[in-house]
């Protein structure tokens, strides 16, 4: 859902968290994330500490910021894929799609490194996105539980979809910073895209056949 359809009082809320964040993004990114204290985050955000807390309940939260966006697109993604289709090839799909969007979630743009660089300095940070990726990876089992699968396939759908997605994107983003042109990167992102997730269609093809 777009923020322009929301209800007034929601839309408001969504604009003070996305202010907040900005403000403490360009922060951490300038001077470091564990040098800036919430309180003068709050302070350059105009709001109170508090509030910043009442959105953010971890420090982490304001700059890994899209963790809520990306479970929502495995619920969309995952639910509605065509009849018939799998999820791992609608995964691939979404990564096609997002990159073609310019989606942070696809690392193909050049404005992306001094964000990453700010991640790799902070351990915070480091701890914070390995979190969120197994916390991806538990949704996505709980959504394939949900459809009925097994419960070993369905885990191992999930740790072989997110370990796809991990690739690409960290990936592209290693490429940017090792100063590849940005152009290169995104150009050379679909093929490797479905070279990554045709690999992990067959190691979950091999999974699930039947024994010999």
């Amino acid at each position: 859902m777009d923020l322009d359809d929301l209800p007034l009082r929601e839309r408001k809320k969504q604009q003070t968290r996305q202010r907040i964040s900005a403000v403490a993004t360009a922060l951490f990114v300038a001077r470091g994330f564990d040098e800036v204290p919430v309180a003068e985050v709050a302070e350059a955000a105009e709001v109170s500490k508090m509030t910043v807390f009442n959105y953010f309940p971890r420090k982490e939260e304001l700059f890994l910021d899209r963790v809520p966006e990306a479970l929502t697109l495995l619920d969309r993604t995952v639910g509605d894929r065509p009849a018939g289709q799998d999820v791992l090839p609608a995964l691939r799909d979404l990564m096609l799609r997002l990159a073609e969007q310019d989606h942070p979630f696809a690392a193909i743009g050049a404005r992306h490194p001094a964000f990453w660089r700010t991640v790799l300095a902070s351990p915070a940070l480091r701890a914070y996105a390995r979190e969120s990726v197994e916390a991806l990876e538990e949704h996505l089992a709980g959504l394939l539980l949900a459809e009925g699968r097994d419960e070993p396939t369905a885990r191992f759908t999930a740790a072989l979809a997110v370990t796809a997605l991990r690739t690409v994107f960290t990936g592209n983003a290693r490429r940017l910073l090792a100063g590849d042109p940005a152009e290169a990167v995104a150009a050379d992102h679909p093929g490797f895209t479905r070279r990554t997730f045709g690999a992990v269609e067959r190691a979950l093809a091999a999974f699930t056949a039947p024994s010999s």
